[in-house]
């Protein structure tokens, strides 16, 4: 059985009801992590307490993760995943597969907490060192990842950054695609098409129409209208598609995220199953 658990489906904007972007897939009891934005931990935290029993105590469990983009809302969550579950328990390094920049990240995440992973190593804690270390891939387009739950494969999207992916997910029953952030790009349409579940940011005419020309020239760019993930669903045909990372018009982070906007526009031009995800949903 696979379950994805919608762990943060904000955006930049602090808002209290949504983490930062990240979200788990389990397959047969197994974890794996795609992006880590702020809060990551204590929602898998929460999560464990709603039933998922794969995400406790605090995560301990995740030994694989996966970037989409060096982003600092889905990267933020970064030293909370190394070190917090090390803390409660984890005696193992966890693996990360990212954009070209995740090596030097780690590395300099780790110096800056040197002072406290020494001290849990050396002091009262005797935690083993072994459990905070990371074990980075620095990924290109094509097969990442497998092993006997999963295939992870990585596509290039367009998100104003050199290196940007999304991912295809292969598990024994499900086909999942998660695009990161992107404005629409070929590369995605060809490996989200018949997939089970498309998870996908967007954006609301409804707060586009309200921000200045040079942050409507931004979402045209570097993310998705509702418009145009209606005609790429209608495309692909996913038997589900997800609505998360819905983006506020850049430049204006006291704008209302347009929950029910962007999920009337979707319906509007596209006829399949759709839902807008919140955090904890489980799929």
């Amino acid at each position: 059985m696979t379950r994805i658990v919608m762990l943060g489906t904000g955006t930049p904007r602090p808002d209290p009801a949504r983490s930062g972007p990240a979200t788990a897939i389990v397959v047969n009891g197994t974890p794996y992590l795609v992006d880590f934005g702020p809060g990551v931990v204590r929602r898998v935290a929460a999560a464990y307490n709603k039933g998922v029993a794969a995400l406790g105590p605090a995560a301990g469990g995740i030994k694989t993760a996966f970037l989409t983009h060096m982003h600092a809302d889905h990267t933020a969550g970064y030293p909370d995943l190394i070190l917090t579950p090390w803390i409660l328990g984890r005696k193992g390094p966890i693996e990360v597969y990212g954009p070209k920049g995740l090596r030097a990240m780690t590395k300099h995440v780790l110096s800056a907490w040197k002072i406290d992973i020494n001290n849990r190593v050396n002091g009262i804690d005797r935690l083993p060192r072994a459990g905070c270390r990371v074990v980075v891939h620095e990924i290109t387009r094509g097969e990442i990842y497998s092993d006997g739950n999963i295939r992870v494969t990585a596509f290039p999207v367009r998100h104003g950054l050199k290196h940007a992916y999304g991912f295809r997910f292969e598990t024994p029953d499900k086909i999942i695609v998660l695009s990161g952030d992107t404005a629409p790009t070929p590369s995605l349409a060809e490996h989200c098409a018949g997939c089970d579940v498309l998870i996908h940011e967007t954006y609301s005419q409804h707060t586009y129409e309200k921000v200045s020309p040079k942050w409507q020239r931004y979402r045209r760019t570097h993310h998705t209208s509702s418009k145009e993930l209606a005609a790429l669903a209608s495309r692909a045909k996913p038997g589900l598609l997800v609505l998360y990372h819905r983006a506020n018009a850049g430049g204006a982070l006291t704008l209302a995220d347009p929950e029910e906007a962007v999920l009337n526009e979707i319906k509007q031009h596209y006829d399949g199953r759709v839902m807008t995800a919140h955090d904890l949903d489980v799929i």
